[in-house]
């Protein structure tokens, strides 16, 4: 049984042809799919430069310092890498809210200060920031 359909073929063809619709949004999905992780960040970042005004802080925050040599510094005294996060626990009394400031030198390099950001974050400091540079007109 053969369907044989009554449409001449100088009627114009009415339905719309949704494939090349679907192949569309199968790329939009894949590319909001690969670019979506990139869009959110664990860990708070400011630039080495910003215009933005600084927050106002009723306690001094605890700050963490990394020099250009790489040496690590709570406050002004110098501490081995091993020994952060007990040294962080100690000088915040155990308190895993503390507002903790990153400084990290602009020569080190980049993965460094992620890398001690990542530890206090990983040890369940939930306040972790760095701390930038005033932006200067040049």
């Amino acid at each position: 049984m053969a369907f044989k359909l009554n449409r001449s073929s100088k009627e114009p063809m009415s339905e719309i042809n949704v494939t090349p619709f679907v192949d569309v949004m199968l790329v939009l999905l894949i590319i909001f799919m690969v670019t979506a992780p990139l869009l959110t960040v664990g860990v708070q970042v400011d630039l080495p430069e910003s215009s933005a005004d600084s927050l106002p802080e009723e306690a001094e925050p605890l700050t963490l310092t990394i020099n250009s040599k790489g040496e690590i510094y709570i406050q002004e005294s110098k501490v081995e890498y091993e020994k952060i996060i007990a040294k962080v626990l100690a000088v915040s009394k155990n308190r895993t809210d503390t507002r903790i400031y990153v400084r990290g030198d602009k020569t080190i390099n980049y993965g460094r200060v992620l890398e001690i950001m990542g530890l206090l974050s990983g040890s369940g400091f939930t306040k972790v920031a760095l701390i930038s540079e005033p932006y200067k007109e040049r």
